[in-house]
């Protein structure tokens, strides 16, 4: 997984929490110009929203199809106002939000589940048409296994729990992951060492 330098990680993390506020505001994304070439690059993407150290919101973009900063837009939107399992976000609830940004690298075809690394690796389970994907940081959370991480990729899917032994396509991906709150921290005492 490449890295993005602190200062994109910032940059990322206050443009999502902006592309939230000024669409639950004023109806409309930012309209931005990135400060670096490495946040026009193409990747795939997750905005997930934390309140409370609940989930709030998750919306990604799996495929490298815009540049980063503008699916950093467009999910942080997304994981506000369309995400099914939660109601529209309200304004009033931005302040007591924390923001993480998984950013994917491009998915690879899993031949021996053995490989699959807890906590390394994100899964996408497909099969008849349904795809189901779970980040690396979801089976760390809810102390999961590798067997329990399949079964609930397939859940995710819409398919029967067994479904990863029965031929369904599985692939693995890893994320680099940062939260407004660390990302702050560990930037703020970076540059104190400096």
């Amino acid at each position: 997984m490449s890295q993005l330098r602190d200062s994109s990680q910032l940059y990322l993390l206050k443009l999502s929490r902006q592309s939230i506020q000024d669409f639950l505001q004023f109806g409309r994304k930012p309209d931005e110009i990135p400060p670096s070439e490495e946040l026009l690059e193409k990747r795939g993407a997750f905005v997930t929203l934390h309140k409370k150290e609940l989930l709030r919101g998750c919306i990604g973009c799996l495929a490298p199809l815009s540049p980063l900063y503008r699916t950093i837009i467009d999910c942080s939107v997304s994981a506000a106002v369309e995400d099914p399992r939660f109601p529209p976000l309200l304004l009033q609830e931005l302040s007591e939000l924390e923001i993480e940004i998984s950013l994917l690298s491009p998915p690879k075809d899993v031949d021996n589940i053995l490989d699959i690394e807890i906590g390394a690796h994100g899964l996408i389970i497909s099969c008849r048409g349904k795809r189901g994907l779970l980040l690396p940081q979801v089976p760390l959370r809810d102390c999961w296994n590798r067997e329990r991480f399949l079964q609930e990729t397939c859940r995710k899917a819409g398919l029967p729990p067994d479904e990863w032994q029965k031929g369904a396509k599985i692939e693995c991906f890893t994320s680099l992951i940062f939260r407004e709150r660390q990302t702050i921290a560990e930037c703020g005492m970076r540059s104190e060492k400096q």
